[in-house]
C-alpha cells in the first residue's frame, strides 16, 4: 500500500516537474506573442473596435518580458490578442445595427 502511494507521488512530481519544463515560456515565445497581440489590437482598431483595456494589457505584457517574466508576458499578450479579435469581430457584427426610434 505505501510502495502504490509513494509511486503515485513520485509519479505526479515527475509529471509535475516535465510539465513545468515544457510550458516555460522564453524570449522568443514573449516577443512573437506580443506582436501578435498588437496586431490584432490594430486590426480591430481600424473598424473602430478596439476595447478599452486591450492596450493596457499590452503594457503590461511589455512590462513583464522587460523583467523576464516570459510566462506572465505570453499570458497576458494571449488575452490581448483574444481582446483584438474579439473587438473585430463585434464591430463587424454591429455594422448594419440599428437603434430603435426611441433612443433617436
Amino acid at each position: 500500500m505505501i510502495s502504490k502511494i509513494t509511486g503515485i507521488i513520485f509519479f505526479g512530481l515527475v509529471f509535475g516537474m516535465a510539465s513545468g519544463i515544457v510550458s516555460a515560456a522564453d524570449d522568443t515565445q514573449a516577443r512573437s506573442a506580443i506582436a501578435a497581440a498588437e496586431n490584432a489590437q490594430k486590426k480591430a482598431a481600424s473598424v473602430d473596435g478596439e476595447w478599452r483595456d486591450t492596450g493596457k494589457i499590452i503594457e503590461t505584457a511589455k512590462a513583464a518580458h522587460a523583467e523576464g517574466n516570459y510566462d506572465q508576458a505570453v499570458k497576458l499578450a494571449n488575452k490581448a490578442e483574444r481582446q483584438g479579435e474579439l473587438g473585430y469581430e463585434q464591430a463587424h457584427s454591429q455594422e448594419k445595427l440599428q437603434s430603435p426610434s426611441y433612443l433617436k
